[in-house]
């Protein structure tokens, strides 16, 4: 693991037009930091599914609010954090997208998306800071799918008064 790991970091205006820049850095720094293009496209889409979230659930479609992002590449994995400035969610009551009831809805899928293309996914919310997904994806996993619905161990909510 790199001890000054190399880092992108941006903030971007809580607007829907952002997901598409968001998305073009994570293929970038993706390259960058050796995925092969499968691996790009999963970590694209799971910052794609992120910064939606972000925009749409967190900071409501609220374009005074922003959305910051923060690339980390380690020798061994690229570590994404997300952050928006809403209000926080409890991911372990986000329904499973695969229930029956839930098959044919058209919205709900993208938690289960990151789950499933990423080798971590982590929810924090700290009041006044905002939520804040945390994306690892290591180089050259051997991981099998978690097919999204396993690994919530990854998942905490933590909180400072």
């Amino acid at each position: 693991m790199a001890e000054n790991p190399s880092v992108v970091e941006v903030i971007l205006e809580s607007d829907l037009k952002n997901v598409e820049v968001a998305e073009e850095i994570a293929r970038r720094v993706s390259g960058t930091a050796g995925f092969e293009e499968d691996d790009q496209h999963r970590i694209e889409m799971a910052v794609h599914e992120s910064m939606i979230n972000a925009i749409w659930h967190g900071n409501k479609n609220d374009a005074s609010k922003t959305v910051w992002l923060r690339f980390q590449i380690f020798n061994d994995r690229l570590e994404i954090r997300i952050r928006d400035q809403g209000n926080g969610f409890d991911p372990g009551g986000v329904p499973n997208p695969l229930a029956m009831e839930n098959i044919l809805k058209v919205s709900g899928r993208g938690i289960f998306l990151i789950r499933t293309f990423m080798d971590e996914f982590r929810v924090s919310h700290e009041p006044g800071r905002g939520t804040e997904v945390t994306l690892v994806k290591r180089v050259h996993s051997d991981r099998q799918s978690q097919q999204g619905g396993t690994g919530r161990e990854h998942e905490s909510r933590s909180s400072t008064s």
